[in-house]
């Protein structure tokens, strides 16, 4: 669309936004719940397979990797999940959220049974460049679908349960790699290979339930394609309806008038982000960082934390990681719903500012000699119960307080921040832990400890209140047209 057509395009009063947000809860958003928030299952199983399989890809017998070859296909796996964000994200603002979350993930399936089927390092590097950005990808396409479908009194809740299934996928994960990757019930060749194979059988039954997923309503509308956008919204009332076996809903509450723009400039959206709200640029970028380095210096160096000071032998470490993965997923659950009622100043600053403090404390017991494997487990369960709701938390901000005409490529752009400072973190630890000096290894964790707090600084002045508002007045779409300017 040009400018000069965009000038000439009629405003139109809608009700869209608001019927989507009145609906109540039924197995039709249990649908959406399903089929999109799988991504983050699929990206917690990617790590950890990867991760566990290190030591069968440098047997001769398979690829016969080196050290330095596999820490590369994870940086292959990290850079292809960046550009994938920003590229797809792009596209999902462009053309749409429902095109884009089947691409991604059939970007995804395609460089998952790839890898199953490498023969050298080159093929298995570029098939882990390939899932990275279908996975990278994903996180635009779903965070955006899934906030614009989802009624605004419970989308914080929705976003934080699903963002916390990422652990699901760990969990999964290592059960899966451990009975596969045992010599003594397949071939050391076949059991690496069938592991990346189940995923991607995993993640082709969930394209199949995506189909019935619709294109976000929202996004139509933006795009003047109101007709369908209303053929949309009466399809997705019919359903709930039915469903919940009533025969009327309450009665949307508001309307607004927009003129499509179409799809917006690099321009326009850098001038969004930098001169419109630059403030929620600055809590976005903090609150990525700040979870980001938190979870990579812990997670990615959690083995060797346990085996280098601990001597906990490498056989048992899945064993501690179990209690570390259930905290992480019963923090969304259970105070998740918090963000929606006392709302999300409040509990992102006490979840970045707590888990920071917790963590400072937990590092200086360490450095102290005063825990051992298991209480150092139980205190990194205790922290990341708190730290997992508030690191959910900066997705569900970066997808809800930008305008609708750039939400997607703002949730990659961020993601790909919070990416590249995750890439930073475990070699940092990695350094550390190497001097086998504790209090060298607690100097990191109060670096992680203060970016965490001082992120949860930030939400308390800048954080902004969205809790059971619809998006569009958390931040007003580029497209809207004030009454005054008819007038």
């Amino acid at each position: 669309m040009s400018s000069n057509e965009k000038k000439d395009v009629k405003a139109v009063r809608t009700n869209i936004p608001a019927r989507m947000d009145r609906l109540p809860w039924s197995r039709w958003h249990w649908l959406v719940i399903l089929s999109l928030g799988i991504t983050w299952i699929l990206d917690g199983l990617e790590v950890t397979i990867i991760g566990s399989i290190v030591g069968v890809l440098k047997d001769p017998h398979t690829l016969a990797l080196s050290d330095i070859e596999v820490s590369g296909a994870g940086t292959a796996y990290l850079i292809g999940a960046v550009l994938g964000a920003l590229f797809f994200g792009r596209m999902t603002d462009k053309r749409g959220r429902k095109l884009l979350f089947m691409i991604t993930l059939g970007v995804y399936l395609i460089a998952t049974i790839a890898t199953a089927f490498s023969f050298n390092f080159y093929w298995f590097l570029l098939c882990r460049f390939f899932t990275g950005a279908g996975i990278g990808g994903e996180y635009a396409a779903i965070n955006s679908a899934i906030d614009e479908l989802i009624p605004a009194r419970v989308r914080g809740w929705a976003d934080l349960a699903i963002n916390g299934t990422w652990w699901v996928g760990t969990a999964f994960g290592a059960a899966l790699t451990a009975v596969l990757t045992n010599p003594h019930l397949l071939p050391v060749d076949l059991g690496w290979r069938l592991a990346f194979a189940l995923g991607a059988i995993l993640g082709l039954a969930i394209l199949l339930v995506r189909r019935h997923v619709p294109e976000s309503p929202r996004w139509l509308m933006m795009h003047g394609r109101f007709d369908e956008a209303e053929e949309v919204v009466g399809m997705i009332e019919h359903e709930v309806m039915k469903e919940d076996h009533i025969t009327s809903l309450p009665d949307p509450q508001g309307s607004m008038l927009i003129r499509p723009l179409g799809t917006v400039s690099y321009r326009q959206i850098a001038r969004t982000m930098l001169k419109e709200y630059p403030t929620r640029s600055l809590l976005g970028f903090a609150l990525m960082v700040g979870q980001a380095f938190l979870y990579n210096a812990i997670f990615f160096t959690y083995g060797l934390v346990l085996t280098t000071f601990y001597h906990i032998p490498n056989s048992s470490v899945g064993f501690y990681l179990i209690p570390f993965a259930i905290g992480n997923i019963f923090g969304p659950l259970t105070i998740g719903r918090l963000f929606d009622t006392i709302g999300r100043r409040q509990m992102i600053s006490f979840t970045y500012i707590f888990s920071g403090v917790l963590l400072a404390i937990t590092g200086w017991l360490f450095a102290q000699g005063m825990l051992n494997a298991v209480t150092q487990t139980i205190c990194w369960s205790i922290i990341f119960f708190f730290a997992s709701a508030g690191a959910s938390s900066a997705y569900l901000t970066v997808s809800e307080v930008f305008p609708l005409e750039v939400r997607a490529l703002a949730i990659a752009l961020f993601y790909a921040i919070g990416t590249g400072a995750a890439a930073l973190a475990p070699v940092l630890f990695g350094i550390l832990i190497h001097t086998n000096k504790p209090i060298d290894v607690f100097y990191g964790y109060l670096f992680g400890a203060l970016l965490m707090a001082s992120a949860g600084v930030i939400a308390i002045f800048f954080g902004v209140k969205a809790e059971r508002q619809s998006l569009e007045s958390i931040a007003r779409p580029l497209s809207h047209v004030e009454e005054s300017a008819l007038a």
